[in-house]
């Protein structure tokens, strides 16, 4: 048996039995990073839809376009084809041969409700009438949020791949220029240095007032003496995903924000000093928060301190306050604490965290 297979089967294992001990008779995952941390088969969501079951004591069973039926069966793990053409009509039927062919799916039927379409909804319902849907989007969550080794060296290097680039993106900082321009720049840095193709997510390059915004997107604003600027990007390295942030300014900024910089990066340290095994998540974002309040600029720290990474940009754990969650060896996620001042400008400075 191929050893890239391995991974796949234990997850499998694992979650068979996760679906087994709380009752359900299965549960679907449609295309995503799901199905691809479940199988390592890459589909996109698009107007064809796929969907794989998982239950106990049966292959993965998949639901698919016929020319995807090819590179599906060369998977390393017993897995069962109910693959359609290109005619929509007969697609219900191939749902419900595969329902049928897991004895009719009757009972409770877990799937995600974050990435479920109605679109493949409809076709369940259809195809197994006598099945309760059921959200359950903490079991794949639970598998997900502990990496292993080999999960972890990739995110590493999705932070090395995200390195390289902004280093090599540097050097295009210059007053005049725009927010959108630089954004362009660092994305073809990123793919340069060896990043999957689409990235991590778009970069976020905020100039001036509009580095007030945590979420801002590059607009046509040009650079301008003075400037706080956010650059906050990510690469992707064979499935996983980097996500850091660097404030930079652009010539002498306005008096305040070299202090203002100085908490988030004391803040950044103390969420980083906090997360440690068996301390509650909650606990990264009442260390951070607790520099920047102490400084005086609490009422301007506007977000959680921080969101797991893996697969997906977020996912579990999440920072905030109230996240009881304990730390376990081989979460992986972000502490990013900031300052954003409006009408002036922000500071958020962005590590990944093991």
């Amino acid at each position: 048996m191929a050893e890239s297979s391995l991974p796949h089967l234990a997850r499998q294992e694992q979650f068979r039995a996760s679906i087994q001990h709380i009752g359900l008779a299965g549960f679907v995952i449609n295309a995503g990073n799901n199905l691809e941390y479940m199988t390592g088969l890459r589909f996109d969501l698009m107007e064809r839809p796929v969907v794989a079951f998982f239950v106990p004591g049966a292959p993965v069973t998949l639901v698919l376009p016929e020319f995807e039926a090819a590179r599906a069966s060369a998977c390393a793990f017993p897995v069962r084809l109910f693959a359609y053409g290109e005619d929509p009509s007969t697609w219900g039927g191939v749902f419900a041969a595969a329902a049928q062919a897991l004895g009719g799916l009757r009972g409770r039927l877990g799937v995600e409700a974050r990435t479920l379409r109605v679109l493949e909804l409809r076709y369940l319902e259809q195809a197994a009438p006598d099945t309760v849907f059921e959200t359950q989007d903490g079991l794949l969550s639970a598998l997900r949020v502990i990496k292993d080794s080999g999960e972890i060296e990739k995110m590493q290097r999705a932070v090395d791949i995200a390195e390289q680039a902004l280093l090599a993106f540097l050097p295009a900082v210059k007053i005049g220029v725009s927010e959108s321009d630089l954004a362009a720049e660092l994305t073809l840095q990123l793919l340069r240095a060896g990043s999957s193709p689409g990235v991590a997510f778009p970069p976020i390059v905020a100039s001036g007032p509009n580095s007030a915004n945590p979420h801002a997107t590059p607009t046509a604003r040009s650079l301008q003496a003075g400037d706080m600027l956010v650059v906050d990007w990510g690469a992707a390295y064979q499935g996983y995903i980097s996500d850091l942030t660097r404030t930079f300014a652009v010539g002498e900024p306005e008096a305040e924000f070299p202090q203002i910089a100085q908490v988030v990066a004391q803040a950044n340290q103390a969420g980083c000093a906090a997360a440690v095994p068996g301390a509650p998540a909650g606990g990264v974002d009442v260390a951070a928060r607790a520099v920047i309040a102490g400084a005086g600029y609490g009422q301007y720290f506007l977000t959680r301190t921080g969101h797991g990474i893996g697969m997906d940009v977020h996912e579990d754990p999440y920072m905030f306050a109230q996240n009881a969650t304990l730390l376990m060896p081989g979460m992986t996620f972000t502490v990013e604490p900031g300052i954003y001042i409006p009408g002036r400008g922000g500071v958020r400075i962005e590590d990944n965290v093991v």
